[in-house]
Formats: C-alpha cells, structure tokens, sequence
C-alpha cells in the first residue's frame, strides 16, 4: 500500500506569464480548480522552475513574449531537460504563423489572447487528463546518466543501459524529486516498503552504492548521491 501513496500527488501546473493582472487571475481560478501552481515571469525563472519540478509537473502555460528568453526557445529548453511535460502556449500572437511555429515545435494547444477562462480550464483539464491517463516515458537526465520511470531502464555513467528493480525506481524517484533536499530513511521506509516489512538502513545504504556505481565516474567521491550520517539521503543534479 505505502508504495503506491508517493505517486498520488496534486496535479501541478507550471505557469509563465509577465502581465502580473493575468498571472493573479490564472493561478487564483486553476487553484480553485485544485492545481498547484508554480509562477514565472521571467524566462530565466521558468528554467530554473522547470528544470528544479520537471519530473512532477503535469502542464506548463507558456506565454511566448517573456522578458529574457522568448516562449519558443524556452519550449524547446524544457524539451531537452524533460520532453514528457505537455505544454500549452498561451500568447497574445495571434498571427497563424507564430501558431504554426508553436505546434510544430510540439505544443498541444495554442491559445491566443483574450480568451474565455472557462474554455482554457476546460482545455488545461482534458491536456492533464490525457497525459496522466496515457503517459509518455519520463526521461530524467543529469550528469552521466538518466532514467526512465516507466520502463525501469537506466543509462549509466558509461553508457549502459540497465534495469533496475521497482523499489530502486522508486527510490530514484523519490530523491530525484527533490533535489538538493535531505530525505529522511522514515520517509523512504513509509514510501517503498509495507508495515509488515522491517527493512534495515544499510539495505537503502546498498541502494545509494549501487546508484553511485551507475551514474558516478568515481564512486568514491560522489557528487549525485549522498549519505548524510543519522538523517537520511540527498540527490544533487
């Protein structure tokens, strides 16, 4: 039962818009819709945004006239880090060349300003709904390696391709959903395995060595996976 709870989530919605009113509006009546929203105004932030939830985001509202990095380029950024994530444009440029370029970089839909709110939330709904029921392959990338969830194929730091057992997929997934942040071995523990289990802390140790053996170039000084000494365990990308 606990392996199953980690997957269950608010859907997220990564939104990226510069006109402060529209930004307000967006994410008052998407939250009321019961989304969690994340906010960027500018295309620096909506990188590192993407780039720190990739593997947790559901959507992104992609305006294409941002401050700093334009909306297509950003497109095609979060398409290398995680081309899973579906993307809906969401712009004042309404010209049907800017829409054509949209779609043909692989957005599912282009909305143009002004819009009826109740006809976007209804197309963020069906978009959420279509990806969460048939899902692409997550490809997380970093370092030397990546990993697909969904096949529980990894590509090692020397090019190998590997697979893995679910409960390693799902510690992967668990640490590489929150980066840089300390995990406890309880909130593993509750996450991968039952009540009727009694798994000890050096079988989750044995975990992180075998991962530091796949993506490290040098086991012995890791810079992905860490141990913290009494407390838990930290991803690094």
């Amino acid at each position: 039962m606990h392996l199953f709870i980690f997957y269950l989530c608010t859907m997220s919605i990564l939104v990226v818009e510069d006109e402060e009113s529209l930004s307000g509006t967006l994410r008052l009546n998407l939250e009321l819709e019961g989304y969690n929203c994340l906010m960027a105004a500018k295309g620096s932030e909506a990188l590192k945004l993407f780039n720190a939830h990739h593997t947790s985001l559901h959507l992104v509202l992609l305006d294409v006239m941002l401050p700093e990095i334009n909306g297509f380029d950003l497109f095609e950024r979060f398409r290398e880090i995680n081309p899973s994530v579906p993307v809906i444009f969401l712009t004042a440029k309404n010209q049907s060349s800017d829409k054509i370029t949209g779609l043909k970089l692989g957005a599912q839909d282009y909305i143009t300003k002004p819009f009826d709110l109740e006809e976007l939330l209804l197309r963020v709904r069906n978009t959420v709904q279509r990806f969460a029921n048939h899902p692409e392959i997550k490809l997380y990338k970093f370092g030397h390696g990546s990993i697909k969830f969904d096949t529980f194929e990894i590509t090692d730091c020397k090019d190998q391709t590997l697979t893995l057992s679910k409960r390693e997929i799902g510690l992967l997934k668990i640490l590489t959903s929150q980066p840089n942040k300390v995990v406890s071995r309880d909130e593993i523990i509750a996450a991968l395995w039952s009540d009727s289990e009694n798994p000890s802390a050096r079988t989750i140790d044995n975990y992180i060595l075998n991962f530091r053996k796949y993506f490290e170039p040098d086991s012995r000084q890791p810079v992905h996976f860490f141990s913290v000494r009494g407390v838990g365990y930290k991803f690094v990308p």
